[in-house]
């Protein structure tokens, strides 16, 4: 009897001590059920449709540089020459506004002291003080060459030329160099429709940029309401065709006409950027309607 007793004494003793208590058995369960919560409250994934356009479909456009992106996965839909360098002309100015905004605040006042002459104008006078917000205007929607240098050289022009290199690189534009604010022609000066497309989706994610290119006229003033100056946007396209929406055109001699635009059909967004283009307007056209019938979507299977 005394040895059953101590023999129970001890066994229950052991396995007092070697219990690991409540708490340690409420924490591995309370674990499991905390992480069968969170994972069944995880919001499901959302796979976005891919773009498909019609390969067998011809594109028949003099633009030699072509690139229809969508925007959502940046999907290439159709491509020409995508990473072929062409003179960007006053698409230039992209990146021009991109880095202006980056330095300026929209209210801040820039004193005009060398007006530059060359190409298109928004008709700056020496001493006129406007705001950045305004200068910003005059390149998106005039392609004003003075406004672009105008912003350059309040910053300090080589640091400003410096600061759009650093900006394309920033965004990937592999095949990208500026050494102007404002597009002019220069052996040096080089973009691609691949590169403008990159340049275009940052703008458009701007809301403050991306208003600008979809005005199609503003009056703007010095800050003094003394100088006045009627803004037209050069894009004829805009507000002509269903959806399709402003961003830059450029034109030089040796670049041919080249424009980048924004289109939304059917709630899909997407960027056409066309180079080198004997009609730069009839191209985009064009394109526009080749997505209306030739570009479909697919669900991916997860």
């Amino acid at each position: 009897m005394p040895f059953r007793f101590y023999f129970f004494f001890i066994l229950i003793t052991l396995l007092s001590l070697s219990y690991p208590g409540y708490d340690i058995y409420h924490k591995i369960i309370s674990f499991d059920r905390i992480s069968f919560v969170a994972e069944a409250s995880k919001p499901p994934i959302k796979i976005h449709p891919i773009p498909v356009g019609n390969s067998n479909s011809k594109i028949d456009i003099s633009a030699q540089g072509i690139y229809i992106v969508e925007l959502d996965s940046f999907t290439p839909i159709f491509e020409r020459n995508s990473h072929k360098k062409f003179f960007p002309a006053s698409t230039t100015k992209i990146i021009t506004a991109l880095v202006a905004a980056d330095l300026y605040d929209p209210d801040e006042i820039i004193t005009i002291k060398n007006v530059m002459q060359e190409g298109q104008a928004m008709g700056l006078i020496p001493s006129e003080k406007i705001t950045a917000e305004n200068l910003m205007y005059g390149i998106l929607v005039h392609s004003g060459n003075d406004a672009a240098y105008a912003l350059a050289e309040n910053y300090g022009y080589d640091a400003f030329v410096k600061r759009m290199n650093e900006k394309a690189k920033e965004l990937g534009m592999v095949d990208s160099h500026f050494t102007n604010p404002a597009g002019l022609d220069n052996s040096r000066q080089f973009s691609s429709p691949f590169d403008l497309a990159i340049a275009g989706r940052k703008l458009l994610k701007n809301s403050y940029l991306r208003k600008m290119v979809g005005t199609k006229e503003i009056i703007i003033s010095d800050v003094d309401y003394k100088v006045f100056h009627t803004l037209t946007n050069v894009n004829r396209l805009l507000g002509e065709i269903q959806g399709l929406g402003g961003l830059k055109t450029g034109y030089t001699e040796n670049a041919g006409e080249n424009l980048v635009s924004f289109y939304r059909h059917q709630e899909h967004d997407y960027i056409i950027v066309v180079m080198n283009s004997e009609d730069r307007f009839s191209d985009t056209s064009s394109l526009v309607l080749w997505i209306q019938s030739n570009v479909r979507y697919i669900n991916p299977e997860i």
